[in-house]
Formats: structure tokens, C-alpha cells, sequence
């Protein structure tokens, strides 16, 4: 896997550091809140759970799964609800953690539906943030990284589900998955 990267952006101690920073910014943000954290499938999960090992508060998880590349490296600007969340969203103050926002497309469907569902509040955190590949007007609330306009794997991002394992987040090599 480490061969087909062209470069590492990131590294196993630079994600934990950004991790913990939010960690500690979050608890400030939501505390006696008890919010419920939205870990966007199947990319978050790994961000989503070294950022709530620093939050020191309580907090609720549940799970959503969107898709809008399938196993392309370009969004296809559909985006589709594959698992719902179990929870019930009426009135709670709301924190979804995605692991890269790009187009935008796929997180602004998700704060409408939330906002659709009665939220109180609303916030977005993002290991990673792709201003060049914004489609649609929307902004995180809470940054890790700004990235470049290049296809990242890795920590959590993948390519065709493969990468998602590497502990660092990467470039992946164009010819791996230019046809």
C-alpha cells in the first residue's frame, strides 16, 4: 500500500496533535451540553474516535453513511442516505465529524436533513478541508487540515475501500487510479 503514495501530507503524530487540539476545543464548546457526535461513514471513523478520546464531557455517537463517489475519485453529485442514524435528533445540539468536506455536496445534504429533523444546533468538524474542490457554499466549524486539490487516502479515506488503513493521510499515485 505505502508504494502506491506519492507523498505523505500528514503523519500518525500530526493527526493526533490536530485531534487533540480539537479535542480540547470541543469539550470547552459543548460543555453541560451533552452533544450528539455524527460520525460520517466510513471515512470519520477513525478521526471520530481519537477526537472524542479528547473530549472531556459528555457526549452521544451515532452513525450515518452518504455516498457520492462509489468507487470513483470524482463525486458523481448524487449523494444517497445508505444508513440512517438510530438516534432521534429533536432538540440536540448536533456535531458531525466528517473526514474530508470537497464539493460540499454530500455535507450540505446532511445538515439539511438534520435540520429538517428539528436540531437545535449544528456543527461540523473535518480532519480535512478541500477549499479548491467546493461546489456548493458550506463551511466546517472546526478544521484539522486544509488540503490540496489532490486525491488523499489514508486514516480513514480510501480509494475503492482500499488505503483506509494507512496511518497517515497521503496522496495517492495518479496512475493508480487513472484508467
Amino acid at each position: 500500500m505505502n508504494n502506491d503514495i506519492e507523498r505523505v501530507l500528514y503523519s500518525r503524530e500530526d493527526i493526533h496533535q490536530v485531534a487533540q487540539k480539537l479535542g480540547k476545543q470541543l469539550t470547552t464548546d459543548y460543555a453541560g451540553k451533552n452533544p450528539l457526535i455524527i460520525c460520517v461513514l466510513k471515512g470519520a471513523i477513525l478521526f471520530t474516535t481519537d477526537v472524542m478520546r479528547e473530549m472531556d464531557i459528555y457526549a452521544d455517537i451515532d452513525f450515518i453513511n452518504l455516498s457520492s463517489y462509489g468507487n470513483e475519485t470524482i463525486s458523481s453529485g448524487q449523494v444517497q442516505l445508505t444508513k440512517d442514524l438510530d438516534a432521534d435528533v429533536t432538540g440536540r445540539d448536533v456535531l458531525v465529524i466528517e473526514d474530508i468536506i470537497d464539493t460540499g455536496r454530500t455535507l450540505k445534504f446532511l445538515i439539511d436533513l438534520l435540520k429538517g429533523r428539528d436540531v437545535n444546533s449544528v456543527k461540523v468538524c473535518t480532519l480535512l478541508d478541500k477549499p479548491a474542490g467546493r461546489l456548493v457554499d458550506i463551511k466546517a466549524d472546526y478544521i484539522g487540515f486544509e488540503v490540496p486539490n489532490e486525491f488523499v487516502v489514508g486514516y480513514g479515506l480510501d480509494y475503492a475501500e482500499r488505503y483506509r488503513n494507512l496511518p497517515y493521510v497521503g496522496i495517492l499515485k495518479p496512475e493508480i487510479y487513472q484508467h
